[in-house]
């Protein structure tokens, strides 16, 4: 396993949904696409490799290419994250913690200092708002659930 460098983005939400259904949001490509990418064929296994589009500007898409390298079912799923034609690797967990009758989320992102920091699109200040939109905002709004406190 890697060592990645610099301070990890960490996202936690609380929702009211059980883990089962948190982790089908997590790993069914039909659901996935509902608050996040469309990742077609999307499985939820060790080595299985994915890629995306996306950005800030539609006309030049960043290229994302991920490997996912841990999996366990309604708990743990991490996979690497890196741009093609861009030196440095992430690395993307998103653990899953019963609680009461619903979920703790905890998502961490760590590595970002790997990536080019001459390129102000890899700015740290741009993941944390991209994650807090994506998993404070997209994720709970897809269970039409608020994020409890």
């Amino acid at each position: 396993m890697h060592s990645f460098i610099g301070d990890p983005i960490v996202v936690v939400v609380h929702l009211a949904v059980p883990p089962d259904k948190v982790w089908l949001a997590l790993t069914s490509p039909d659901e996935i696409k509902r608050w996040y990418f469309d990742l077609p064929g999307f499985t939820a296994a060790t080595g299985y490799q994915f890629s995306f589009e996306g950005g800030s500007d539609p006309a030049h898409p960043y290229i994302h290419r991920c490997e996912i390298v841990d999996v366990s079912p309604q708990s743990v799923l991490s996979y690497t994250w890196r741009y093609e034609g861009y030196p440095g690797e992430t690395l993307v967990t998103f653990k899953l913690k019963p609680e009461n009758s619903g979920t703790v989320v905890t998502l961490t992102h760590e590595g970002l200092a790997s990536l080019p920091a001459s390129n102000p699109d890899f700015a740290r200040s741009n993941f944390e708002a991209g994650w807090n939109s994506i998993v404070g905002t997209s994720l709970p709004k897809y269970f039409g659930v608020a994020v409890a406190d």
